[in-house]
């Protein structure tokens, strides 16, 4: 009688769905390589992208009177996003607002003009391709396998964090702008474990 091998599944040993966030160690490590290849629009990306927590398509569409205000950097900015139509705030850390007061300063950028404008012709700014390419680069750059993280690592990592130091999920969701608790759950990749660790932390 033949014996029927069963097949592998495609996806086993393979990370599917969610994009892991970047640790700390692995944010310095970019930012370091920025710093060091005087990537200034990069590395202006880069921290607007961590600190943002906005999806792709919002970040590159930012103009730089989002971020700006005359000729000072905001210490906190509010977009409308696309997905969702809905208003979302996010801060600017030191950091951020340094690195973003360099590529203006370098650029020369004003007003209304998108902050990451595209270099080809047809294209008003970067658009999202190109930042999940960029993104791949950061990541291999760092020595990470690139074909594990992606846009929505650099969404996921400081929301993770925040998380992981406050378990406040009603925050969390705020700043992702996410209209429903469970949204942030499923993103988050929140753990029943995890869940019932909080709940047992929970004295009545």
């Amino acid at each position: 009688m033949e014996t029927i091998h069963k097949r592998e599944a495609w996806n086993k040993g393979k990370l599917v769905g969610q994009k892991p966030p970047l640790k700390p160690k692995d944010i310095w490590a970019i930012r370091i390589y920025l710093q060091n290849a005087h990537a200034v629009r990069d590395l202006a990306m880069f921290n607007l992208a961590i600190d943002s927590k906005l999806r792709g398509c919002d970040l590159v569409s930012l103009r730089v009177r989002d971020v700006t205000h005359g000729n000072q950097m905001l210490s906190r900015a509010m977009v409308i996003q696309r997905k969702t139509q809905r208003p979302v705030q996010f801060e600017l850390t030191e950091p951020t607002r340094t690195a973003v007061s360099a590529w203006l300063e370098k650029s020369h950028l004003r007003g209304e003009q998108y902050l990451f404008a595209s270099r080809i012709a047809r294209s008003p700014h970067v658009s999202t391709r190109q930042y999940a390419r960029i993104v791949h680069h950061w990541v291999a750059a760092a020595g990470l396998d690139a074909s594990a993280y992606g846009t929505h690592s650099m969404r996921r990592t400081k929301a993770t964090l925040i998380y992981k130091r406050t378990k406040n999920l009603r925050a969390v969701q705020l700043l992702l702008g996410h209209t429903k608790l469970e949204s942030t759950v499923r993103y988050l990749g929140i753990e029943v474990d995890d869940a019932l660790e909080i709940s047992e932390q929970t004295e009545i």
